[in-house]
């Protein structure tokens, strides 16, 4: 094939810059959730999981697998086709109703995806308003950048949860012109929490229409799971709220929860949503029943922040690079993409631990990093055989100390 060494070369060049992605063959065990199978060298190996994002491990509750069991049983394993053609089934319109009463807003949509959801939400969104300019802090992530590029419209990058930059691109702009603020509440390779009460406050002065992705926060925080927003007492404040059925309600999703004008929209008006293949029916069972149960129940959300604060003092105690927050993101500074491999080969294969490496682009160059995030299912001893592991893997590798890592946030 005469083109083949475009490809070649392009997975190449992530071989040099020591940033080629390898994917670990793992298996999951739902009785057993964290623990995994590693399918490796030597064989299927148990290995603790310390980097899933099935934060309240909810993807392995008993009422979960039970319910998407029984549905799949009952409605079978696929959608049967796009929901403007085929695949609008009763299940789904449950689960938008269960995410709406979420949020306290009149309607919701589900997507295949959080990704898809910010793309379809975003760009027919501001691609409906004439002249519309969208503000996006500048940390937003890629599935937001591509909604604003697909929108058409004009953009402004304000700094990182910065609210005079904000305000000051905002009082350019003018009260005249219409406007729509994109920015996330928690980001999830730093772990900081965006002022989301002030941004909303602006957005009013300012009369700009407000969307906020909830990705990272939703199960997680709040009374009844609804995100920071919630949390905060603001959800009425915001426009748009967007989020997964991926992470704290451990599915698989998507989907966006306004008035109802602006999901009739949506619905009607993006192509990523008219022309992809519904939600299967079992996952949105399984996800109505996981959103259900943690609107009701505190008891996950109690005992995760509760195993994150331990993770913490212990890694901070043993003197690793702990990256500050006030989040469940636990992230170790390395700064190095190779060294930042190593030190996850390193957990791998001596300790039975796997977190994989974060490196360029889902990060800057120079802040590579290990991103930890503990569960309710994460045992004291887990917590210890983790730091123990971390101190080994950090001291055969010299990488940044807590001392080291100051210093050099300091430069």
């Amino acid at each position: 094939m005469p083109y083949r060494h475009y490809f070649e070369d392009a997975v190449g060049k992530l071989h040099s810059e020591r940033r080629y992605r390898v994917f670990t063959d793992l298996e999951r065990n739902a009785d057993q959730f964290p623990l995994a199978a590693w399918r490796g060298p030597q064989g299927a190996i148990d290995v603790v999981m310390w980097c899933s994002n099935d934060y309240l491990g909810m993807g392995c509750h008993p009422a979960v697998t039970s319910a998407m069991m029984e549905a799949v049983s009952r409605f079978g394993a696929g959608a049967g086709g796009t929901r403007n053609i085929s695949g609008n089934s009763h299940p789904v319109v449950q689960l938008e109703a269960e995410l709406a009463d979420l949020h306290a807003k009149a309607s919701a949509l589900v997507f295949t995806s959080g990704w898809v959801s910010n793309l379809a939400g975003i760009s027919a969104i501001a691609g409906l308003i004439p002249d519309c300019v969208i503000l996006s802090d500048e940390l937003n992530h890629n599935s937001m950048i591509e909604g604003i590029r697909r929108s058409g419209r004009d953009k402004v990058i304000f700094r990182h949860n910065d609210l005079a930059h904000l305000e000051h691109q905002l009082r350019a702009i003018g009260t005249a012109r219409p406007k729509l603020i994109v920015f996330e509440s928690l980001y999830s390779m730093d772990g900081d929490i965006a002022p989301v009460a002030a941004i909303a406050k602006l957005a009013k002065t300012y009369k700009a229409m407000t969307y906020l992705d909830e990705v990272h926060a939703v199960g997680l925080y709040g009374a009844r799971g609804g995100g920071i927003a919630e949390r905060d007492g603001v959800m009425d404040q915001i426009d748009v709220i967007e989020g997964t059925l991926a992470k704290g309600f451990g599915t698989l999703g998507g989907y966006l929860a306004a008035d109802t004008a602006i999901i009739d929209a949506v619905r009607s008006y993006a192509p990523s949503f008219i022309f992809t293949t519904a939600l299967p029916p079992a996952v949105a069972v399984a996800a109505r029943t996981a959103v259900r149960h943690l609107k009701a129940s505190a008891s996950e959300r109690l005992l995760h922040q509760r195993q994150v604060a331990h993770t913490k003092a212990a890694l901070t105690e043993a003197g690793l690079p702990v990256m500050d927050n006030r989040s469940h993101i636990v992230p170790l500074f390395v700064g190095d993409a190779d060294l930042c491999k190593q030190a996850s080969d390193l957990l791998l294969e001596r300790h039975a631990i796997y977190i994989q490496p974060i490196n360029y682009p889902t990060v800057a160059r120079g802040t590579e990093r290990l991103r930890i995030t503990p569960t309710p299912r994460h045992s004291e001893a887990h917590i210890d055989a983790l730091t123990a592991a971390l101190r080994d893997v950090w001291h055969q590798l010299d990488l940044p100390t807590a001392i080291r890592y100051r210093a050099r946030a300091a430069e």
